[in-house]
C-alpha cells in the first residue's frame, strides 16, 4: 500500500513500511522461538534483533503471547493449502526440508503446547483435530474413487499420516540426511491399491 500524506498536517498515514516491519518481526520471532522455545525467549531479544525497543515491538504485536499467535497463524496459513490432498503431503514434506527454522519452531511449540497453560495449547489442540478430520474426509473420498485401499479406517490413517509427518520432522532435525518425502512416499504406496 503506498504511503499517504495528510494534506493538512503533512504527516504520513498507514504505509507499507509497517507491514514490512511486521514481517521482519515475525521472521525474527520464528528464529528466536525456534532457538529458545516460547518460555526461553524474550521480547527483549526479539526487539534487539530487529532494532526496536520492547515498547516498539509491543506496538506491533501487543505482547509475547500475541506475537506467538501471529507466528503460528503465519506458519499455518502458509501450509494450509499443502494439506489439501493426500498427494500434497509429499509437497509439504519437501517444502519443510527447505525451512529448518519453521520446522524447529513447529516441533518445539507443538511439544511445549501439550501443557494446558501454554499459549499455543488451544491452537495445537484445534489444529490437530482439524487436520485429522480434513485428512480423514479426503481419505474417504479417495477410497470411494478407488485411489486408496477400502479396508483401512480413514480416521486411523489420518492419525498415522499426521504422526508420520511430525515424526519425520523430528528425525530430520537431528539428521538432515533423512529424506522426508521419500519416507512419506513409502507409506503412501502402502495405502494405494495394488
Amino acid at each position: 500500500m503506498p504511503a499517504v500524506t495528510n494534506v493538512t498536517t503533512g504527516r504520513r498515514g498507514p504505509y507499507a513500511k509497517t507491514a514490512k516491519r511486521r514481517q521482519e518481526i515475525l521472521r525474527t520471532a520464528i528464529e528466536v522461538f525456534a532457538e529458545y522455545g516460547y518460555h526461553g525467549s524474550s521480547l527483549r531479544e526479539i526487539a534487539a534483533r530487529v532494532g526496536l525497543s520492547e515498547t516498539g515491538l509491543t506496538h506491533h504485536f501487543g505482547g509475547k503471547a500475541a506475537l506467538l499467535a501471529a507466528v503460528i497463524a503465519e506458519r499455518d496459513a502458509e501450509d494450509s493449502l499443502r494439506w489439501s490432498t493426500i498427494a500434497s503431503l509429499r509437497d509439504l514434506a519437501a517444502k519443510n526440508a527447505e525451512r529448518p527454522g519453521i520446522v524447529a519452531l513447529f516441533t518445539l511449540l507443538s511439544a511445549e503446547g501439550t501443557a494446558p497453560a501454554h499459549p499455543a495449547h488451544e491452537f495445537f489442540t484445534g489444529r490437530y483435530a482439524t487436520v485429522r478430520q480434513s485428512l480423514a474426509a479426503r481419505i474417504r473420498a479417495a477410497q470411494e474413487e478407488g485411489g486408496i485401499r477400502a479396508d483401512v479406517d480413514p480416521s486411523v490413517v489420518a492419525q498415522l499420516l499426521v504422526a508420520v509427518m511430525d515424526g519425520l520432522q523430528v528425525q530430520w532435525l537431528y539428521d538432515r540426511a533423512v529424506d522426508m518425502p521419500a519416507a512419506l512416499d513409502a507409506l503412501l504406496h502402502t495405502l494405494l491399491p495394488p
